[in-house]
């Protein structure tokens, strides 16, 4: 029997999508990137924000034209809304919610009429991405509980993983060809200070532990919450030479008065308190936020107040969303809502605003030398596409196009010269070739 799976939804849905490839594998069914072939569509939805459920039930409805197939739908949305999809979309096979995950052995004893009893296992996860960079899941859930929030409705409470699995999990990416490996969580910076059995192993650690495996190159670790970055954590990031100086640190808005509807700890002052800490501490440091705009009771002022701190700090990375409604959490009842074209007003003036920043920013890099990984080939463009420390993962950041005189493996490491820019890409040539035409 061949298995083919659509992934939607962030890098940590991914890793869900990877576990269960890993466990089919282990039921002897056959992987396949068609469709047409498969015996078994599997369907991992996100279900975090309107335009995410929407493209997830857009999609089950598509893959549901597909004749004779056995049709699995897990993820988020059916953590959610498992009921109302039975009931509106009862062409599905099997609806499979997050809570079930530890019994997926039971689901694919239906599928393949086995016996046998296989487990989700991170040493066996199937890799969707290209093997050279990879994400390391180092907890679930999350306790923060901002008011827009359904992640703790989805995910549940906070929960790191244990530390050793997550060392012997990267050994098992890096034998498999990862050079690049970026730690994600809901909140990274909480890792460890749940542990019961009072390991004092925290972030800084694990960092550590990973960057000092045989064939890391890079390290890299996403979504901190401002008010959790020790001076540990930041001791490591500037001392470690393999770990990116890069800090997503999203802080959602910048008027105090909407930070606390929000339910987000700290203040616009504590924000810039901490940011200009971090650019004194780390003078190379690269600091990526995300923002909401049309959040309820969000006045004129509120958003001016937000645009201004935008203006001020000078995010080298940003992104914005307009707000989501979500069911079940505390904004869902907070009026008055703002109109919609209000909210895509305000957020294309943030975005306008960003952009002549990352113009200005990315021009200042021209004639400066950088290692960057090789991610791929645009054979529109004629060049490697690479990344820098500057630039995160799946083009969260953009990319720098890189012009090589000589055919460059995917994967490695090589090194450049900017010479050119635009708001969100970089372009470069590769510096470091003998006159063989081989590399340094």
């Amino acid at each position: 029997m061949k298995l083919g799976l659509i992934s939607l939804g962030c890098a940590k849905n991914r890793i869900d999508s990877e576990l269960f490839l890993g466990v089919a594998k282990e039921y002897n069914l056959e992987l396949t990137s068609s469709l047409d072939d498969a015996d078994i569509i599997v369907i991992n939805t996100c279900g975090f924000i309107e335009s995410a459920k929407q493209e997830a039930i857009d999609t089950i409805l598509e893959v549901c034209d597909y004749k004779k197939k056995k049709i699995v739908v897990m993820g988020c949305l059916v953590e959610r809304y498992q009921e109302s999809l039975e009931e509106s979309i009862p062409e599905v096979d099997f609806y499979f919610p997050i809570r079930d995950y530890e019994n997926i052995d039971i689901l694919f004893k239906k599928l393949t009429n086995s016996s046998s009893s296989y487990k989700m296992d991170y040493t066996k996860r199937v890799v969707t991405t290209s093997p050279h960079s990879v994400y390391l899941r180092i907890a679930e859930g999350c306790d923060n509980k901002c008011s827009y929030c359904a992640i703790p409705l989805i995910r549940g409470k906070f929960r790191s993983r244990d530390f050793d699995s997550l060392i012997d999990e990267a050994k098992v990416l890096v034998a498999n060809g990862a050079k690049e490996i970026t730690l994600i969580a809901q909140d990274t910076t909480r890792y460890g200070t749940d542990f019961k059995d009072k390991d004092p192993r925290r972030l800084e650690h694990l960092l550590r532990a990973i960057s000092e495996i045989e064939g890391v190159e890079w390290v890299r670790v996403l979504y901190l919450y401002p008010d959790e970055i020790t001076e540990e954590i930041l001791l490591e990031i500037k001392e470690n030479k393999k770990v990116a100086k890069y800090f997503d640190i999203p802080i959602q808005h910048a008027s105090n008065r909407m930070l606390k509807a929000m339910n987000r700890r700290g203040s616009k002052e504590l924000i810039k308190q901490h940011i200009n800490y971090i650019r004194n501490y780390i003078p190379d440091a690269i600091i990526r936020t995300t923002l909401i705009t049309g959040f309820p009771t969000e006045e004129e002022s509120d958003f001016i107040e937000l645009l201004e701190l935008v203006k001020e700090t000078k995010f080298e990375r940003l992104g914005c969303f307009t707000f989501s409604n979500e069911e079940d959490t505390a904004s869902y009842d907070m009026y008055p809502k703002v109109h919609s074209r209000t909210a895509k007003r305000r957020y294309n003036s943030v975005m306008k605003e960003q952009e002549h920043i990352s113009l200005i920013f990315n021009k200042s890099l021209i004639g400066k030398k950088y290692n960057c990984i090789i991610d791929d080939y645009d054979f529109d463009k004629f060049a490697y596409i690479g990344r820098n420390y500057m630039y995160a993962p799946d083009d969260v950041d953009g990319c720098i196009y890189i012009y090589s005189p000589i055919e460059l493996e995917i994967g490695s490491i090589v090194n450049v010269e900017i010479i050119d820019a635009s708001a969100y890409d970089l372009e470069a040539k590769l510096i470091n070739i003998k006159k063989d035409g081989t590399l340094f």
